[in-house]
Order: C-alpha cells, then structure tokens, then sequence
C-alpha cells in the first residue's frame, strides 16, 4: 500500500477538530457541515451525537466526513436540537471505531457524549488509578478518562463533577459536552488548543476553527477563552471560570500549518501571518534566486510574503492534483516509485535551468524535503534552496499533535549543515524564533513567560508531562499506543 501524498505524510498533524450547535432544528445537518470545514484537522473518523430531549443518537465511521454524513437516511436518524461532532486523527496504534468520537455514556445523572481536540498528559496516571477502581474501558482514548472521572466524582451536581474531573487532567483540551441539561464548551487554563463560539439567529455554535461558522453562515462572537466554561441550556448562554487564572500558551503551530488560512485564530487572520512569516524570513534568510515556490499547499502564504518582501517572482513550480484518491496498491518499486508522482509534479517547463527557492511550513522527518529537492533537481534546477517557515522542530508535542518520537526528528539529529546535506539542498535555512513571534506581532520571545507554546521547538513545555516524565510504556491498556483524540 503507497499513500499518494508523500508531501503531507511527513507533517506534524493537528488531531482532530470539534463542532457544537445548541437550539436549532435540523442540528445534525448543520454539525456536518461544520465538520465538512474542519475536515483538515482529522480525516481517518468521523462522529455526530445528537439529543432529541428525551435520547441521545449517535452515528460514528472511518473515513471522511463526505459519504458517510452526506447522506439523508444517516441525518435523518439523527433527530434533535443540540449536537455535536467530531473529525478525527490518530496516531500509531490501534485504529477503531470504538476510539471515534463523541464518545457517550450513560451516567447516573443522564447520558453524556464528549468531543475533544487535545491531549491529556496525564492520562494513563488516571487509567490506573481508575482501573484500580473497578472502573472498565470501552476504548483506548485518553478521553475516556474525563467520562470515568465525571462518573466517580463525588459531587453532587454534572456540572460540579465535571470541574472536578477537569481539575484532576493535565496537558491540552477543548471540549465539547452534551448532557440532557445542556451543551457545556470549555478549553484547558492555558489554552492550548483553540475553540471559538458563534451564533446563527437563535442558535449557539462552537467550533475548533472560525472557518466552521463561515461555513454555516454563522456570526462569529469570540474565542472561549483559556480556562472557560461556557454553559448552554436553551435560550440561557452562561460563563463561569473555575480555575485558578493563567498566563495563556496557545500553541503558536495553529498559526504556522495547522488551522486553514482563512480561520482567524486569536484575532489573527492565518493567511496574514503566514505572509508575514515569510516576509521575516525573506529578511532573515536572503538567497539570489530566480523563482520562490511553494511546496503546496501549506507553504503557499509563506512563499507570497517571501516572494513579495525579496522581490522574487512566486510561482507555481509543484503543481499538485486534487483528484486522487488517499492510497492505491502497488505491485512493485517501479510502479510505486511512479506513484508518487500523481499527487504532486514538478512544473519542468518553469523549473529548468532555475535557480529555486522552496518554501515550505516545517521539516518534520525530513522524508518529504529529500523527495522534494530530488524533484527539483530531476526537472532540470540549476539551484535549489529551502526555507522553513518554523524553526527547527526538535521537541515532540504532548498536547494532541502528532509528532514523531523525538529521535526521529531531523532537527534533534542533525545540526543545520547535517540537515542540508540530507536533503540534498545547495542551502536550508529556518525561520528564528524571535522571528515566529515578530510575525505574530510580538517583539520577541520573552524566554521567562512566551506567550505561546512553542515547546516543538524550544522543549519549553508548559504544563507537567506525569506520563512522559515516568516512563510510562504501552501496558495492557495501550494508552501510550493510541493517543488519540
């Protein structure tokens, strides 16, 4: 089996994205197309759970959210008012329909369905202790974890055995919560991950990404903030903020790949700090060149601001097709070899006898720049250069992001020199740090209190990581397998 985007394999991915509509006929339909906008975040699963005021209906599959929830027999067995969704991405280990999300159970105190972007640092700790418990899981997820905690609590009320289970995770989350009370919308004290809240005439949305509310022509109202909970039951939108206040870290990789450029995240728009992260670049990382191209389609905004601030032309030297299909088998090296070709070409006619600059938004394994250099130097480049709209990527991520083991990652091996010659480029070099934040408005990063979390590159992490730091391995849980969520 070849993956026929050998580009987008060796990115860090974004795990997953989240959906919630209360108060308006017709919810499933809408959640649907929400998770049709923020279908970037997760394409293995997808999930919608609705509430119809008297049950729960839930449907969940593998795949993408385009013929499994276009269908009008699948929306129209999900009745109700309040929904939520869930698109998914998992790492290694087991993939399953038993991990797709909202994940629902039937508590004492009604049923319960949860979606959640993030990731629970601490999760396999709690497994145990809940295991011990006589607690039993249906899944492998480290969300589940937050369910068995809202079930054990010893509060009276949902909303308070919630916050206690909140108050017990570490790392990163936005949540989406349907009960028969209501749709709760909360993200973690740092946060880390993004979530954002919008209104379509009577109705209350939220959504990972504010892509989602254009989608659904809904208006956007503001960010949920860090430590937030945001309480909808019927007509009633309530706020409360029961944690101790924290300086925020959102992750600043939102920016640099992992929401679409046409999101506004924090009140940046993505595409203009995407511009603005090649300008800087461009200043930082100068190179006399004949053409700057994007290695699509990520690195496309980083190119025109790189483009615009040298004074190079931009052009389209990659030219990728949007019609094949995710895999195919093939028989052999040649043919697989041949493969790689029919997601993305070389635009051999521009290229030749070139001098090339490429940009793209990260080097992860290093895989992917190595394929593409060789490209570029098959169609003929006089020069080929790359620039990275990141700095170099030499910490794994704990709070949902799928990223290698750190000894896989080329930035931790290889100093700058070593990393050039492994892709075979005539020079690479990276955006600085400082760099990062000035594209996002900041002077520089204040090594004391950043302002984001940039720990993938900086191993500056900002929350304790209980599972990393004790070595946990896989057991008979598979939780460390299958960090999904």
């Amino acid at each position: 089996m070849l993956t026929t985007n050998p580009y987008d394999d060796d990115k860090l991915r974004e795990e997953c994205g989240v959906f919630g509509v209360s108060a308006t006929d017709g919810a499933a339909a809408l959640v649907a197309l929400g998770l049709h906008a923020l279908q970037h975040r997760g394409q293995e699963a997808a999930g919608i759970t609705t509430f119809d005021g008297a049950h729960f209906h839930t449907h969940r599959a593998m795949g993408h959210v385009a013929g499994n929830f276009d269908r009008d027999d699948v929306i129209r067995a999900l009745p109700g008012t309040v929904a939520c969704g869930h698109v998914r991405y998992s790492t290694t280990g087991e993939t399953a329909l038993r991990n797709v999300q909202p994940l629902y159970a039937e508590l004492s105190t009604g049923g319960f369905a949860i979606a959640h972007n993030g990731n629970i640092s601490n999760a396999m700790r709690l497994r145990r202790e809940l295991v011990r418990r006589g607690s039993i899981f249906q899944s492998t997820s480290d969300t589940e974890t937050i369910i068995h905690l809202v079930a054990t609590s010893n509060y009276r009320t949902l909303l308070d055995r919630f916050i206690d289970a909140l108050k017990q995770v570490e790392g990163a989350y936005s949540l989406i919560v349907m009960t028969p009370e209501g749709m709760i919308a909360c993200r973690d004290p740092l946060g880390i991950r993004p979530l954002v809240m919008g209104k379509l005439g009577d109705a209350v949305i939220f959504a990972s990404e504010t892509v989602a509310l254009d989608v659904v022509g809904a208006t956007f109202v503001r960010a949920v903030e860090p430590g937030e909970l945001v309480i909808v039951q019927g007509s009633e939108i309530r706020s409360i903020r029961p944690f101790a206040p924290m300086a925020a870290r959102p992750c600043i990789f939102e920016w640099v790949y992992f929401s679409r450029p046409d999101s506004i995240v924090d009140d940046h728009s993505v595409y203009s700090v995407r511009k603005a992260i090649g300008a800087q670049l461009a200043i930082e990382s100068p190179v006399d060149a004949d053409l700057v191209i994007p290695v699509p389609d990520s690195g496309t905004p980083a190119a025109i601001g790189y483009a615009q601030q040298s004074g190079i032309p931009f052009e389209l030297g990659i030219i990728r097709s949007h019609y094949v299909g995710r895999t195919f088998i093939s028989p052999g090296d040649k043919v697989r070899h041949l493969g790689v070709k029919l997601k993305h070409n070389a635009n051999r006619a521009l290229i030749k006898g070139k001098r090339v600059i490429l940009v793209d938004d990260s080097i992860v394994r290093g895989t992917t720049s190595l394929k593409i250099v060789q490209m570029m130097r098959e169609a003929g480049a006089a020069e080929v250069h790359m620039r990275i709209a990141s700095p170099p990527t030499r910490h794994s991520c704990f709070y949902g992001v799928d990223t290698p083991e750190r000894a896989k990652l080329l930035a931790a091996k290889l100093d700058l020199g070593g990393m050039t010659g492994f892709i075979h480029a005539d020079s690479l070099n990276f955006i600085s740090i400082d760099g990062l934040y000035k594209a996002l408005g900041e002077a520089k990063r204040a090594d004391i209190r950043p302002k984001y979390c940039d720990a993938c590159f900086t191993g500056d992490y900002p929350t304790t990581l209980t599972d990393h730091d004790e070595g946990a391995e896989v057991d008979q849980f598979a939780m460390l397998a299958e960090r999904v969520i």
